[in-house]
């Protein structure tokens, strides 16, 4: 297992190096002595005030100094809107338009609200390609992350890590969210397989660690002994500090891919060998998003829909996600453009989507 630790942090880091010195490509646009692109890619992002969207943030900026180094792009810029405002990015997104940008990646501020936004950009000829917090528009191309999958595989790990039944404690996201429903929705399938698993408690954690901790802590005084807690990314740290804050046995609590969240399970595993499992969606869904656009502006078929997994974070792989993300982040990867032209192709087959783009075991 150590072996395969090592080659698998030295291909990641060879991998790094190669994207770091502006590696070529293999595949479209790619080819040396190729025309230069003067597409313009434009982000419109409805919100930037938590790690996530930072880092999602500086994942465009990658992609983008990359395609750019290559010749793929002439331009690609981010806007972002105050305060998560529908109204602000529908306006947003027209300036956009009459500036001329030839591709739209949206982080909507609403799933329903920017149809009509999305409608006039389309008319004008712009492709959208809508992610994470995606439009319900079909004439949006839309990078789908499977939330389901999520919630049903926490249930899924705790049962198999849990020799007798066990008791749950939920933490659940921003009420009335498509992310908090589905999430939940996993996490009820996965209960059905598992009868054995009891939630005995819920809170809302908001996706925010502070507010977990304060929502897990008024909890604890009424709840049974906890086996195992289930939430939705962002809110492990507060719940391992909630638990310890009151005295009581630190269960397996899943994690959500956050520099706290890996650092507080490091040292638990260093000390007692504390095992759990962490995922989030990726915040370099973006750069999946940004190498469809590029595919759909070269004229390739592309899906309106390409379904995705979130990143998971194993207990092998978390010495190496630790050191690669920074404090007050998220855990990341990097998305090339051959592994986009992968997905596509993949989804065109109707086949499951690659394996994320580090070396496998």
């Amino acid at each position: 297992m150590k072996r395969v630790s090592l080659l698998v942090s030295a291909l990641l880091l060879v991998a790094a190096s190669v994207f770091a010195a502006g590696g070529k490509e293999q595949g479209t646009g790619a080819q040396a002595g190729a025309p230069k692109a003067k597409w313009r890619i434009a982000l419109s992002n409805d919100y930037a005030a938590n790690s996530w969207r930072q880092q999602m943030l500086r994942d465009f900026q990658l992609v983008v100094d990359k395609a750019k180094s290559e010749g793929l792009i002439a331009e690609g810029a981010a806007f972002t809107t105050n305060e998560s405002s529908a109204a602000e990015q529908a306006a947003q997104i027209q300036n956009l338009i009459l500036e001329g940008y030839n591709a739209i990646l949206l982080d909507a501020a609403s799933p329903t609200a920017l149809n009509g936004a999305v409608d006039k950009a389309v008319a004008a000829g712009i492709p959208v390609v809508a992610f994470d917090n995606a439009v319900t528009n079909p004439k949006a191309y839309r990078i789908i992350i499977d939330f389901q999958w999520y919630g049903r595989h926490e249930v899924e790990y705790i049962a198999k890590h849990l020799t007798t039944s066990g008791n749950l404690l939920e933490i659940r996201g921003l009420p009335g969210t498509f992310v908090d429903n589905a999430i939940h929705e996993g996490i009820v399938q996965g209960l059905k397989e598992y009868p054995n698993l009891k939630v005995v408690g819920t809170v809302y954690g908001k996706w925010d660690e502070a507010t977990a901790q304060k929502a897990v802590a008024g909890i604890l005084p009424s709840l049974p002994k906890i086996d195992a807690v289930v939430d939705q990314g962002g809110d492990g740290y507060g719940a391992v500090m909630a638990f310890k804050d009151a005295g009581r046995p630190i269960p397996m609590v899943m994690m959500g891919n956050r520099y706290d969240e890996l650092a507080i399970w490091k040292e638990m595993k260093d000390k007692n060998g504390y095992d759990t499992w962490s995922a989030c969606s990726q915040p370099s869904s973006v750069q999946i998003a940004f190498w469809t656009a590029l595919e759909v502006l070269n004229g390739k078929k592309v899906p309106m829909e390409l379904n995705i997994r979130p990143l998971v974070i194993t207990s092998d792989k978390l010495d190496f996600f630790l050191s690669h993300t920074q404090k007050g982040g998220v855990a990341t990867l990097f998305y090339p453009q051959s592994w986009v032209q992968q997905l596509i192709a993949t989804a065109t087959a109707g086949q499951p989507e690659p394996p994320d783009p580090i070396a496998e075991e």
